[in-house]
């Protein structure tokens, strides 16, 4: 089995943004009728969450069918961009980030960032 790189760093931002979430009451309210499956493929590391309620309950490993949003990059883009190493224009732009779904998903997501 391949090692978990991205594992802790995708929960931490898990975490931080269910902690966000419950300190500001805007955020809660704008998300709070949405729900959506959220997969992120990163070649030999693949996850999914559900946002629902406001909130992400927990980050599941393997995949999820019919996503509404699929992130497809890899562990090392991933760990360079949380820690500061790569902004996240340059990695779409060198096509190190694709995200998959719909305008208003992907704006969305970046409420995550």
């Amino acid at each position: 089995m391949p090692e978990q790189v991205c594992r802790p760093i995708l929960q931490d931002t898990i975490d931080r943004f269910n902690a966000r979430v419950a300190k500001d009451p805007a955020l809660h309210k704008e998300l709070e009728c949405i729900k959506k499956k959220v997969q992120l493929d990163l070649g030999c590391e693949r996850y999914y969450f559900l946002l629902e309620c406001s909130k992400v309950e927990r980050l599941y490993e393997g995949t999820i069918p019919d996503p509404d949003i699929t992130i497809i990059s890899d562990p090392d883009t991933v760990t360079k961009l949380f820690n500061g190493e790569m902004k996240i224009m340059k990695a779409w732009a060198l096509k190190k980030v694709k995200v998959k779904g719909s305008i208003d998903d992907v704006l969305r997501l970046r409420k995550f960032f």
